[in-house]
């Protein structure tokens, strides 16, 4: 799986920006997503997270009420939608992937097991 993130740019606080994350997969493949963002001198941190179906999200604390991920299987797209932005917001925004193994535990983006990454995307938040 190939991932591409877009999407981003800079903002005032309490904007809001739509992220994208294209993904180019073999026929039949089948994969989980999710958003991590690494901050200056901070250390990379997962954000949000959606199952294949989409009927499964997660969100960090931070972010929980403001952000909300999305994914379109037909375009092979997934989205996070981030509102009400504030500075500590700002960061380099990554997409990722796992993919769906029959018998394994799904969504283990939290852990930090991730088996593709994409580029990043900045997210600027100026107050």
């Amino acid at each position: 799986v190939q991932l591409q993130a877009s999407g981003g740019g800079t903002v005032q606080t309490g904007g809001s920006l739509k992220l994208s994350c294209t993904a180019t997969a073999s026929a039949g493949s089948t994969f989980e997503l999710a958003w991590f963002r690494e901050a200056p001198g901070k250390g990379r941190e997962f954000v949000s997270m959606i199952s294949w179906s989409g009927g499964s999200t997660g969100y960090a604390d931070p972010v929980k009420g403001r952000f909300t991920i999305s994914r379109d299987n037909a375009k092979n797209v997934g989205y996070l939608q981030m509102n009400n932005l504030g500075p500590a917001d700002t960061a380099v925004y990554y997409c990722a992937a796992n993919s769906v193994v029959r018998g394994t535990i799904p969504l283990r983006f939290p852990s930090g097991h991730v088996d593709y990454w994409g580029k990043g995307t900045q997210v600027t938040v100026s107050s």
